[in-house]
C-alpha cells in the first residue's frame, strides 16, 4: 500500500474511534480544510476597491514624498508650529 492509502485508512480508523460529541467539531474542521485548499488555488486578488478609493497608482508623479515635504515645510512655522492660516499681517 502507498502512504496516501495508509493515511486515509488511519484517518478512517481515528474517526470511527472518536466519540459522537467530537464529530460536529471534526466536520467543521474538515470544512475549513476544504475551504483553505480551494482558497489557496484561487489567484490572490488585490483589494482594488480600496486602491480605487485611495487613488493609489493614479498619479503621474513618481516621487510624491519629496513634494509632500516641500508642502509641509511651507505650512509649518519653525517657531510657532502647525497652522492652517498664514499670518500675512504681523
Amino acid at each position: 500500500m502507498n502512504s496516501q492509502v495508509d493515511n486515509r485508512a488511519q484517518l478512517i480508523e481515528s474517526i470511527i474511534a472518536l466519540p459522537e460529541e467530537s464529530l460536529a467539531e471534526l466536520s467543521s474542521f474538515v470544512s475549513y480544510l476544504r475551504y483553505k485548499a480551494v482558497e489557496s488555488t484561487l489567484p490572490k486578488a488585490h483589494n482594488s476597491f480600496l486602491l480605487s478609493v485611495a487613488g493609489l497608482g493614479e498619479s503621474e508623479e513618481t516621487d510624491v514624498s519629496e513634494r509632500d515635504e516641500e508642502i509641509l515645510s511651507k505650512e509649518i512655522d519653525p517657531i510657532k508650529g502647525w497652522s492652517l492660516h498664514t499670518e500675512e499681517s504681523a
